[in-house]
């Protein structure tokens, strides 16, 4: 008892906390500092004591006074019973106040300075006590409200799943139509494979008749400059050489069935030369159906990457909700902190409140012996008081950090949720603009049909 971990209280501050905290109605007003000093009486502190276990215990006034039906007691041996259950009970209670040395002899004949510090352990206890349930219950409504906003961020987390895999899904009266487009567009992409291998054929036939084409255009030319060559070379002879008229006759006869081989050979090629053309112009025909299956199968193509994106948008969504989610986490446990902080703060706050209650008992003790030190002690409390203004400040401020904080994450929220609209609105685009491609894939597809 000599050493303790919790300062001796004086005697008024005893017995006002006592009346105020313990003891109720008569007995508060019956109560006096002259229970306790200079010579304690047995029986108010036994009532107290009584008062103190029914307030931490939650004991009944009556079960102090109850004792085994079986056992055999004389009457006059009753009075034992509650001094008993007291001391018993006060035992199990005051080493939780740093107490370990409670005796009997403490409630039979109690001494003046052992009751004092008995009591000072008990209010100092009840102090803590105080501060821890206020801490709780401060906790309990934080906790409460947390619990209610992680219920309603469940809750929109999973609506908000269902609503992404009612989106991804294909309903079942839509699963035929899908089914139907697919097994078009497959039977569209072997059409289109066949059709590539006829124009490559086609190109390659083509490449050949232009082959051919050019060489008789260059045997013509040739034989175009075989005939000026040979004109002027009958020139020149004519010129130099004069010849007889038989000659001449049958030259001239060589030279018209020359030309008029030249000519048939002409005319064939220029017959054939049209034909070729022609079939040119029909390939041109075929390549440009072609192109347009093919520009169809573009678009289809790149719907099928606009629905790859808006799946990677709505992924990247997700995402950032859980990110949102994480820190959600994170703002919670840094609120958990920054309570602590305040009831350390708290704590703090009350123990410079008791030391000022100290200072103004010492004050009122010695106020005529420290007339000349009021001012002084006038000083030092009003930087107390500063100290806990700044304290007050600091709190406010905690507050208003986490009151922007919660405003934060309702603003990302509200983000969140407008991007997920926006991702809804454009699925449903997406949705439209795929069953009008069906739809023109089929007409065209019947349009094919009937073409071939």
């Amino acid at each position: 008892m000599t050493e303790n971990t919790f300062p001796n209280c004086k005697v008024d501050v005893l017995v006002q906390f006592f009346r105020s905290e313990v003891l109720t109605s008569q007995e508060a007003k019956h109560f006096t500092r002259n229970d306790i000093t200079p010579t304690p009486k047995p029986d108010a502190i036994q009532k107290l004591y009584m008062r103190i276990l029914e307030l931490m215990y939650r004991i009944r006034p009556e079960c102090h006074y109850m004792m085994p039906i079986a056992e055999n007691v004389p009457a006059m041996q009753e009075w034992v019973v509650p001094i008993l259950h007291v001391y018993l009970r006060m035992c199990q209670f005051l080493p939780v106040c740093r107490i370990y040395d409670f005796q009997l002899n403490d409630l039979l004949n109690p001494k003046a300075k052992r009751t004092i510090t008995i009591l000072s352990g008990i209010l100092n206890f009840l102090h803590f006590r105080k501060l821890r349930l206020e801490m709780t219950s401060e906790y309990q409504q934080s906790f409460r409200a947390d619990v209610d906003k992680l219920q309603a961020y469940t809750m929109g987390v999973k609506e908000a799943e269902w609503k992404i895999e009612k989106l991804t899904t294909i309903p079942p009266e839509q699963q035929a139509e899908a089914k139907e487009l697919a097994a078009a567009l497959s039977e569209l992409q072997i059409t289109t494979a066949h059709l590539y291998q006829e124009v490559n054929a086609r190109n390659e036939q083509l490449a050949e008749w232009k082959m051919e084409i050019a060489e008789r255009s260059q045997k013509l030319t040739q034989s175009k400059v075989d005939v000026a060559t040979l004109k002027e070379e009958i020139v020149k002879l004519k010129s130099q050489i004069v010849e007889s008229p038989e000659e001449l006759k049958n030259e001239m006869e060589r030279m018209k069935e020359n030309v008029k081989s030249i000519k048939l050979s002409k005319e064939r090629a220029d017959e054939r030369l049209v034909e070729l053309q022609i079939k040119v112009q029909g390939v041109n025909q075929y390549e440009a159906e072609i192109q347009r299956f093919c520009k169809l199968l573009q678009d289809l193509q790149s719907g099928m990457d606009k629905m790859n994106i808006l799946q990677e948008e709505d992924q990247t969504a997700v995402a950032f909700r859980e990110k949102l989610e994480k820190e959600l986490k994170n703002q919670v446990a840094e609120e958990g902190q920054l309570k602590r902080a305040l009831g350390m703060k708290n704590d703090k706050m009350s123990k410079q409140q008791i030391r000022r209650q100290r200072k103004r008992e010492t004050r009122e003790q010695h106020e005529q012996n420290c007339i000349g030190q009021y001012d002084q002690v006038h000083q030092k409390r009003e930087e107390i008081v500063e100290q806990i203004q700044e304290i007050n400040r600091e709190a406010q401020q905690i507050k208003a950090k986490i009151q922007g904080l919660r405003d934060v994450c309702c603003q990302e929220t509200d983000k969140a949720q407008a991007q997920y609209d926006r991702l809804l609105a454009a699925l449903d685009q997406f949705h439209k603009r795929i069953e009008n491609h069906a739809v023109q894939g089929s007409e065209d597809i019947v349009k094919m049909k009937a073409h071939y």
